[in-house]
């Protein structure tokens, strides 16, 4: 059957899970013609797997791509169910903000806002092709011959390539979800040399609310302040849904270490290799074999629905042993499952081919992003997305890349994790994974973000503004504090209620909030000129002044490590001619063209003496030159 030509784009996104989604909002909104193509539009960000959206590591994502004039953040703030701040036990490096969404709302939000964007066209249809031309790729080929153009294409296919579902010993193509997979892109970029791998991930049975116990489980209510995702929002209100808290125990334990034989993951059928930080209830019982329980959340799945998420208990068992284990559990005993849980394994391109703007290595104008390179989750799906959208304009309009370091975003440590270190697993982001994670924090993503995000015309004017006056305000109270004076005979009983120590002295309010037990709000008995500041400005004050010393020695590490990265290197550079660096370093330097030394010292097989003899390399050149 002969193809036809149906349409010509600027930008096509094929998939509109987390990732196409901010792909190709970000390609629109910076006033690209663009097509996003879903193999069902009932997948258009689709929530597979859990229903919620942020938590430890991933909730500064979702700050950042928020920060950077991107949807998530505004889309859980319209669709959540339950908001909780985690760690907060601990310092504001770790907090992390979670929220659980009703996922056909939120799937039906983002829908819409997708068809409501000027400039982007969502339409249904199965990519069984791409076009390229002079090694360029210049469209994509749908399974019904129709042929779109594009200046440049991002794949964001999320599970879908060759998806093959597995429940015991049954296993069948499929994509997430019970929708159909795409059968044909997968080994089409195999035939174009692109370096294609398998990966493993799962999902837990969903159960009918009605028929569990909630009076054997602990209730987890939401935080009774509701903080926003996104800055444009400085307070929610909404009600909360419940979550609840039960245990595994030692019957269920047994239950599933006699029917490990009928498990995909350990009978060999499952080739893919699965997170390691999310592994199956049969993993964890096989892994961990002395520990007497593991918990288990249960989390509703939305308001117009009865259906109750089991978290923490994925599985590739069979349904006959999935109701045998679950009915173990306190709460549990008389549940009904209406979807069973399943490990789905899919291809996905090893991440080491993409540079660090996400394009492709060997195809130009291809960029990747979301589960496709190798990650795990919603959000770092999103943010790489986002990512690719921006490149992928930047490169259309023959701009520089838009790259963010480690030292300036999560978004920045994850991108750099995937395409310089590469993952032999599904890659999630973690706050460990950072080096400078008391300055990368959730609370300050706008300060770091939303002026690059306004020069790339995707923050709003409206956006703009409110970081503006936002950092203006913080400012001038600092300044303001500093010079606040109080007296012994006026703060002292205050201090006592408190918990902290009297003072003798005059002392100013900015370093009276440098203790711990000393919050802005319990100053203002003794501090009548203080202004109406917002949440989002209040929490930003609090935490400058508490840990400006933390923050300093921080930002000092920051300077050195900008000085390996301000080193730039040639792209066609020729690490043969560089006499001391060693075989390994020399392959592994001309394969992946380091954009910089800082990179270049994260290669695996690249040594801290190898970094040295380029460096000498280097200057030598440089004095050559001079």
């Amino acid at each position: 059957m002969a193809q036809f030509l149906m349409g010509e784009y600027d930008v096509i996104v094929v998939g509109a899970g987390h990732a196409g989604c901010e792909a190709a909002l970000a390609s629109a909104r910076m006033g690209k013609k663009t097509l996003i193509l879903s193999i069902n539009l009932e997948a258009v960000a689709m929530m597979a797997c859990n229903p919620s959206i942020g938590g430890t590591g991933k909730g500064h994502l979702v700050r950042e791509i928020d920060a950077l004039g991107g949807e998530m953040g505004i889309n859980i703030d319209k669709t959540f169910i339950q908001s909780k701040m985690l760690n907060t036990a601990k310092g504001p490096a770790v907090h992390s903000l979670r929220a659980q969404a009703d996922k056909n709302r939120y799937h039906e939000e983002m829908k819409r806002t997708l068809e409501l964007q000027e400039g982007l066209d969502l339409k249904q249809g199965e990519v069984v092709d791409l076009v390229i031309e002079d090694g360029k790729a210049c469209g994509v080929v749908l399974k019904t011959n129709s042929v779109y153009r594009a200046k440049a294409v991002i794949l964001a296919t999320g599970t879908f390539l060759k998806g093959k579902i597995f429940i015991g010993e049954s296993a069948f193509d499929s994509g997430p979800n019970g929708l159909a997979p795409s059968m044909e892109l997968g080994d089409q970029l195999r035939k174009y040399g692109l370096p294609m791998r398998r990966f493993k991930t799962g999902t837990p049975a969903r159960a009918l609310g009605k028929s569990l116990n909630y009076d054997k489980m602990t209730e987890q209510t939401g935080d009774e302040q509701i903080v926003p995702f996104s800055f444009l929002n400085d307070e929610l209100q909404g009600e909360q849904i419940s979550c609840w808290l039960t245990y595994t125990n030692e019957e269920t334990h047994t239950v599933i270490r006699n029917n490990f034989h009928r498990s995909a993951l350990f009978g060999g059928q499952i080739e893919g290799v699965g997170p390691r930080y999310c592994p199956s209830i049969e993993d964890k019982v096989n892994r961990f074999a002395d520990k007497k329980r593991h918990q288990l959340f249960i989390e509703p799945e939305g308001l117009t629905t009865d259906e109750m998420y089991i978290q923490g208990m994925s599985s590739s068992l069979p349904e006959d042993v999935q109701e045998q284990f679950y009915k173990t559990i306190p709460g549990l005993e008389n549940l009904e499952i209406v979807r069973p849980a399943y490990a789905i394994e899919y291809d996905c391109i090893d991440p080491l081919d993409l540079k660090l703007n996400l394009e492709n290595r060997q195809i130009e104008y291809l960029f990747c992003a979301g589960q496709f390179n190798g990650s795990s989750g919603y959000e770092e799906a999103a943010a790489q997305g986002l990512m690719a959208g921006i490149n992928a304009v930047l490169k259309i309009d023959r701009q520089n890349s838009f790259i963010l370091d480690r030292s300036e975003a999560y978004i920045g440590v994850l991108i750099d994790d995937l395409v310089t270190k590469g993952t032999n697993e599904p890659y999630r982001i973690m706050t460990s994974r950072a080096e400078y994670r008391l300055v990368l924090r959730q609370d300050n993503a706008d300060l770091r973000l939303t002026e690059k995000a306004y020069a790339l015309g995707l923050a709003s004017k409206t956006r703009y503004q409110r970081f503006l006056e936002k950092k203006e305000i913080v400012e001038e109270e600092k300044k303001r504090l500093s010079h606040a004076m109080v007296a012994p005979e006026e703060i002292n009983s205050v201090l006592e209620n408190l918990g902290s120590t009297p003072v003798k002295t005059k002392i100013s309010l900015l370093e009276l909030m440098k203790r711990p037990q000393v919050t802005y709000e319990s100053l203002s008995a003794v501090d009548p000129e203080r202004p109406e500041l917002s949440n989002h400005a209040r929490n930003q004050l609090e935490v400058q002044i508490k840990y400006e010393g933390y923050i300093g020695k921080q930002e000092q590490q920051i300077q050195r490590f900008k000085k390996l990265e301000d080193k730039k290197l040639d792209s066609n550079f020729d690490y043969e001619q560089v006499e001391g660096l060693r075989i390994e370093a020399r392959q592994k330097l001309n394969q992946f063209r380091p954009v910089s030394l800082g990179q270049a010292s994260r290669i695996s097989g690249v040594s801290p003496a190898d970094i040295n003899v380029l460096l000498i390399h280097l200057e030598k050149m440089r004095r050559k030159k001079s």
